[in-house]
């Protein structure tokens, strides 16, 4: 009569019911390209802008050939044979082909990170439920266990549903990167036309957008594995415990491992350039 199990397991599976519509709607936004995030709206703001930061970037191509040539010559007359005005050319062009299709080329990158996310999306085959072995033990708890097991029960769910949140904010925040970083590429890559020490911001702006548009591949990976590790049943350590405990541990596991996807998820980006030497 004074039994809590069907109301703690009602409560669970509403709160896992959340989480597991959160996980599908980030593997959804993570596979979007950011030209189609929000409908295209965000998106068409950059494409207006862009103009803006081609033609700065189109001047300072200029600007930045005159000071590598410069930086690089030491006699005038023995820098100035076919190979290397060709050289030089070649670098101008190059630079100028990067200002004028940054976008093109960034979306391309867009692309190729959101089909690898949809790829990896189709395997997700974990899903946050609670074991059918815990369930009944949680349903034959009696009326003190049952308290207990209720405001963990509590504790659980605003954990998930922080986390859940969480998730989205994250993801929220990476296109937001992505599209406050892309018109810079136009300038960035106007630095080509310059020398080596001059063309190194190029390669730490790529190196920077290369990080943040495949975190989307890290945080699905991390969805993925903490989700399996969730589904995975109780550790081997519990096997000499009372029913009642392994539940607990089972649930505070739960917990953990929630808290744990969003800090994965959190610094994607880090692991992202660690992992690929950006």
């Amino acid at each position: 009569m004074f039994k809590l199990g069907e109301a703690i397991l009602a409560l669970l599976e509403i709160v896992f019911g959340f989480w597991n519509s959160q996980v599908s709607l980030v593997f959804e936004l993570l596979g979007q390209s950011p030209a189609g995030f929000k409908g295209g709206g965000p998106w068409g703001i950059v494409e207006r802008v862009e103009p803006l930061f081609v033609g700065i970037g189109s001047a300072l191509v200029v600007l930045f050939f005159v000071i590598g040539f410069c930086a690089e010559s030491v006699d005038i007359r023995e820098e100035i044979r076919f190979e290397a005005i060709l050289r030089m050319l070649v670098r101008l062009a190059v630079a100028q082909w990067m200002v004028s299709y940054n976008l093109t080329v960034m979306k391309a990158l867009f692309t190729s990170c959101g089909n690898l996310v949809v790829l990896l999306g189709a395997n997700q085959t974990a899903e946050l439920s609670i074991d059918p072995a815990q369930a009944d033990v949680i349903r034959d708890l009696g009326f003190g266990t049952s308290i207990v097991f209720l405001i963990l029960a509590v504790f659980l769910s605003l954990v998930v549903i922080i986390c859940g949140f969480f998730l989205l904010y994250n993801v929220y925040f990476r296109f937001l990167k992505i599209m406050v970083i892309v018109p810079f590429g136009a300038i960035a890559g106007s630095t080509l036309a310059g020398n080596r020490g001059v063309s190194n911001t190029f390669v730490s702006f790529m190196k920077y957008f290369i990080s943040v548009v495949f975190e989307a591949v890290t945080m699905a990976l991390a969805i993925l594995l903490c989700n399996t590790f969730i589904s995975s049943g109780l550790p081997a350590f519990t096997g000499d415990y009372a029913d009642w405990a392994k539940t607990l541990i089972y649930l505070g596991e739960m917990t953990f491992t929630a808290a744990l996807t969003v800090g994965t998820v959190k610094g994607a980006q880090n692991l992202t350039s660690r992992a690929l030497g950006l």
